[in-house]
C-alpha cells in the first residue's frame, strides 16, 4: 500500500490496517520516526513496537468507529481529531473504550504519513 493522497483518507487506512492487523499496510503508513501514546494507559510506543504488537496479534482491535472527524491543514502538515469508539483485546484481555484522539500525518511528497497519534479516554 502507498501513502494517500488525503489525511482523511490516511487516517481511515490507519484504522482498516488495525482492525485487519496489517503490519505491512502500517509499516508503509507510518513515518520512520512515528510514536503513539496509547489510549488505555498513556504509554508511550515507537514505529517498531507498535508495528510489532499489532503484527503479533498482542493487540487485536475488533472494531475502531470513528467520528466526529475534524481536519487542520498547515503547509505539509495535517491534524486529524476525532472520536472513536473501539474494542478488542490485549495480551488475551478485552477491552473497550471511547476516546478522543489526535493524529498528525506529514506528506512526504509521496502521500500522508502518519507520525503521531494520541488517545485520550472519555469518561461517561
Amino acid at each position: 500500500m502507498s501513502p494517500s493522497s488525503d489525511p482523511l483518507t490516511a487516517d481511515d487506512a490507519f484504522f482498516g490496517a488495525l482492525t485487519a492487523a496489517d503490519a505491512e499496510t502500517l509499516g508503509a503508513l507510518l513515518a520512520d520516526d512515528f510514536m503513539i501514546i496509547d489510549v488505555m494507559r498513556g504509554a508511550e510506543a515507537d514505529r517498531a513496537s507498535f508495528l510489532e504488537v499489532v503484527g503479533s496479534g498482542t493487540v487485536v482491535f475488533d472494531a475502531i468507529e470513528p467520528t466526529e472527524r475534524r481536519v487542520r491543514l498547515r503547509g505539509g502538515t495535517a491534524v486529524v481529531t476525532g472520536r472513536t469508539a473501539m474494542s478488542g483485546s490485549f495480551a488475551g484481555s478485552p477491552f473497550s473504550a471511547a476516546s478522543r484522539y489526535t493524529h498528525v500525518f506529514v506528506d512526504d511528497g509521496a502521500g500522508w504519513r502518519l507520525m503521531a497519534a494520541q488517545g485520550t479516554p472519555i469518561s461517561e
